[in-house]
């Protein structure tokens, strides 16, 4: 069963909680020194890492034209496609990166195992990395950021060498003392030849005797499709999509970019609430990640399932909502506002209305100046018109019609001044006590 974590002290939000807008991002600096020149690049390329993602589409390509894939191969190489990417999204990612969950032996040491298979670096080493990027997210100091272009994003970051210092620090203490988490580290390098050549290969080899389909299919390109899979965690859930929860930073949901990463696509919920065990938390999203770990708690292999209060969660979708709505509403006019409006008696009310032969009427304290619409007044002109010098706010609402919020909307249109002692409206504006529209000026 989930467990919430401890939920806030239900008070109103401070000024420190409101939204914000969204953060101005600046150029980034120089990835490396010098520039990115093609004899400063050269220099600094990562050449384990270009020719591991280099080569293995290359070799992939050569069999998919050279050897005849046979059903079970095919069969089997989507089947460990997914294990293999699990091992990263459960495993890697939800439990070890932001330790939403907790999983027993048995499960974390399958996890492992199928995350070394996928040939993405070790627990320690994607976790530290993932961290930092979460920390830093954007910034110079994100070892991905998305702000330094799709491609680098993706795949980049990985073909150049960075000096440690131009990657944000992440705490990785609990992880140096995991036994498994240790033990997979040091021996990392046995465990991917393992994992992900000879175990798969063996499979379709011993299974039916396709070594060579178990090669290239299972094999590489089962790890083509898992690499460039979750690369699109760091690429395309940046780029595709909306920010429901919060839009001050990159991370984006999206249904496409949840189908290619194994649930991993709703990516502004997952910034925004990272140690929820969940990625997609409405039963219609995809997320085979989260249903693994449902099942795996069913059956007694993982625990501690870790959800964020739906309140908070509901706080940020409806931040998001109010200011959306607030964009549109600059785009509207709603006429002069009330603070601004000049003040006027009652008297000098009547007087412009008796005298200068001003169309004016009065409602809830406010003046509207009707001479432009009499004319066009759906209830008829003498209606209107008998209103002219009066207060007109209890026939307004109710007493001889009760007006929608179309007429009220259009009468901001035509607001004028403010009756001084003529309602709640311009109380409101000179009281001390009640600060609506700001701080009250000393004479006041």
């Amino acid at each position: 069963m989930a467990t919430p974590l401890p939920p806030s002290f239900t008070v109103p939000a401070t000024a420190t909680e409101t939204r914000r807008d969204p953060l101005l991002h600046g150029e980034l600096p120089p990835l490396l020194e010098g520039g990115l020149t093609f004899k400063n690049v050269w220099k600094n390329l990562d050449w384990k890492h270009v020719l591991a993602l280099g080569l293995t589409p290359l070799i992939a390509l050569y069999g998919l034209f050279t050897t005849e894939i046979q059903t079970k191969t095919l069969i089997w190489s989507i089947i460990y496609y997914f294990a293999t990417g699990l091992g990263i999204t459960a495993g890697y990612h939800r439990l070890w990166a932001h330790r939403s969950y907790s999983a027993g032996p048995a499960m974390s040491f399958a996890l492992a195992l199928l995350g070394a298979g996928a040939v993405e670096g070790s627990i320690k080493w994607w976790s530290r990395g993932h961290r930092a990027h979460h920390r830093w997210t954007d910034t110079e100091k994100d070892p991905y950021s998305a702000h330094r272009g799709m491609f680098f994003a993706h795949i980049g970051w990985m073909l150049v060498k960075r000096p440690g210092w131009k990657i944000g620090h992440a705490d990785v203490d609990d992880l140096n003392k995991s036994k498994l988490v240790v033990w997979q580290h040091n021996n990392y390098p046995a465990l991917i030849v393992l994992m992900g050549l000879i175990f798969p290969t063996a499979v379709a080899g011993l299974g039916w005797g396709d070594w060579r389909g178990g090669y290239f299919f299972a094999a590489i390109l089962r790890l083509v499709f898992v690499h460039h899979a979750t690369f699109c965690v760091n690429s395309l859930a940046h780029w595709l999509g909306e920010g429901p929860f919060d839009d001050r930073h990159s991370p984006r949901d999206h249904f496409i970019t949840a189908f290619v990463t194994l649930g991993e696509g709703y990516h502004n919920f997952h910034h925004q609430f990272p140690q929820d065990y969940r990625n997609a938390i409405r039963f219609y999203q995809y997320d085979p990640t989260k249903w693994l770990i449902a099942t795996c708690a069913f059956f007694g292999f993982a625990s501690h399932l870790k959800t964020f209060p739906e309140n908070e969660v509901r706080k940020g979708q409806l931040q998001m909502i109010e200011k959306r709505v607030m964009e549109k509403k600059t785009k509207l006019q709603w006429g002069t506002p009330i603070a601004e409006l000049p003040i006027m008696s009652f008297e000098d009310f009547e007087h412009a209305c008796k005298n200068d032969n001003k169309k004016w009427i009065l409602l809830e304290g406010v003046v509207y100046d009707v001479a432009d619409f009499m004319a066009e007044h759906p209830g008829g002109e003498k209606y209107i018109k008998i209103g002219i010098g009066k207060d007109m706010t209890a026939a307004f609402n109710g007493g001889m019609y009760d007006h929608s919020n179309a007429a009220r909307n259009l009468l901001s249109l035509m607001r004028v001044a403010v009756v001084e002692f003529g309602g709640e409206v311009e109380a409101q504006k000179k009281n001390p006590s009640v600060p609506v529209y700001g701080e009250p000026s000393k004479d006041e």
